[in-house]
């Protein structure tokens, strides 16, 4: 799948990895990139069009969609990240309303645009969606279940024709991880390591040393080979 003339709409994209999704993409000759930001957003280059867009907020995500109108390519990346030890639950439920039901939100209006466009979905998400970090507790919940999120909506949607991702980054160099004295690569590395995983259709993508240790035995892992059993079970229901 080439990113080149495609349309794409990348959330969270006036900053981090989202910041450096744009770049990447206007560099792989992308048509067209809507970056949705919570606050106003300028870019130069007039491939680049702006739009307020809070994934919690149902209105602006329907001006969104009337906005943009067809689309090839969703990239899920607007998230928070809160330091917390779970004993606050209004930090737990401030993670899941972001980064799991407002990413489940944009999907489903989205939807349509991307069956017509036989499109792609890119949820960006974390390792600590596969085993937790307490530290930032309740951000590693909110990331498990917009993983799981994803491998359901990749069964649900096979045979529609809409390819769904999932980004299993590790340490970048973002503010989220600026202060933690760990290796991270860089967001600009990150971003070009998603489009060449999106281009070679790998299901999970893995854009950093950290994750990519991940990589070599992902496809023949006990997690790859029940989520394939259970997808083979939505596959032979009747439509």
């Amino acid at each position: 799948m080439k990113i080149e003339n495609k349309t794409i709409l990348v959330t969270g994209a006036n900053r981090g990895i989202g910041r450096a999704l744009v770049e990447e993409a206007l560099k792989l000759g992308v048509k067209r990139v809507y970056a949705g930001t919570r606050t106003p957003f300028t870019h130069p280059d007039p491939r680049v069009i702006p739009l307020t867009l809070d994934v919690t907020n149902e209105e602006q995500i329907r001006a969104a969609v009337a906005k943009v109108g067809s689309l090839d390519i969703l990239i899920n990346n607007a998230g928070v990240a809160h330091y917390d030890n779970l004993s606050d639950r209004t930090m737990l439920n401030r993670h899941l309303a972001v980064n799991f039901f407002g990413m489940y939100d944009l999907i489903q209006a989205f939807l349509p645009a991307l069956v017509r466009s036989q499109g792609a979905i890119v949820n960006n998400l974390s390792m600590v969606a596969l085993a937790s970090f307490p530290p930032i507790a309740s951000y590693s919940i909110s990331k498990a279940a917009a993983f799981s999120l994803t491998q359901s909506l990749r069964a649900f949607l096979a045979g529609q024709g809409v390819r769904v991702f999932a980004v299993l980054t590790g340490p970048v160099d973002t503010d989220m991880n600026r202060g933690l004295d760990i290796p991270k690569v860089s967001t600009e590395s990150a971003a070009r390591a998603i489009y060449a995983g999106v281009e070679n259709e790998d299901e999970e993508i893995f854009p950093d040393p950290a994750s990519a240790s991940l990589s070599e035995s992902w496809n023949g892992s006990a997690m790859k080979a029940m989520e394939r059993q259970n997808a083979a079970f939505v596959a032979a229901q009747p439509a």
